[in-house]
């Protein structure tokens, strides 16, 4: 078993930008407590037998963060753990040219950015990182608030049309029959009078 002090010391002077020979997915992500987490490192451009890293940075990275080495792939042994790493918790899987780190029962204190590395001859080759975080519950994306039209006011006409019935009471006919027989008794003696006035005008002429 390696310590690889020295593979730490040498990533604390490497460049922080990665490297697009290792591809790391998802960039970033959330998880709750407990949850499993797998975090993928693709090494098309590299030899089959390129060893692959995984370091964990536990502050934002700068020329003085401190790695911490977490364990990487071996063809013959699986997966070679680091010092104070708990062995039932972090493993390394490999598929080809793809190399997955899986973190079971995930708490706060695992979050960090996490690097998948290479060691090549000088130089050191990092993926961009992978950065994790761990809550105990995971935020809920807030719904839209929907805005609320106030309903027009539609003003309604009266029901003018008369309800089902009688549509005449013999009472009101009986009204009307006397109105008309009034009116046309007073036409008849307005005509009366008229002729008579005109009568009494002609007399009086021939006189």
């Amino acid at each position: 078993m390696q310590p690889l002090l020295w593979l730490l010391l040498a990533a604390q002077l490497a460049a922080l930008c990665g490297s697009s020979a290792l591809l790391q997915t998802p960039a970033s992500m959330t998880a709750q407590t407990n949850q499993t987490v797998m975090l993928s490192c693709e090494a098309k451009t590299l030899p089959t037998h390129s060893r692959i890293y995984w370091l964990r940075q536990r502050q934002a990275p700068s020329a003085n963060s401190h790695y911490e080495f977490l364990a990487f792939w071996d063809l013959t042994k699986g997966t070679v753990h680091g010092k104070e790493v708990e062995q039932e918790k972090l493993t390394v899987l490999r598929d080809s040219s793809r190399y997955t780190l899986s973190l079971r029962s995930v708490k706060p204190s695992d979050s960090g950015v996490y690097f998948c590395m290479t060691v090549g001859n000088p130089d050191l080759t990092f993926g961009k990182g992978t950065l994790l975080s761990v809550v105990d519950v995971l935020p809920t994306t807030p719904q839209p608030t929907k805005k609320t039209t106030p309903k027009k006011k539609v003003f309604r006409f009266p029901n003018l049309v008369t309800r089902k019935g009688l549509s005449c009471a013999p009472l009101i006919v009986g009204l009307l029959a006397a109105v008309v027989l009034v009116l046309l008794v007073s036409l008849g003696v307005a005509i009366h009078l008229h002729c008579l006035q005109r009568r009494a005008r002609l007399r009086l002429l021939k006189q």
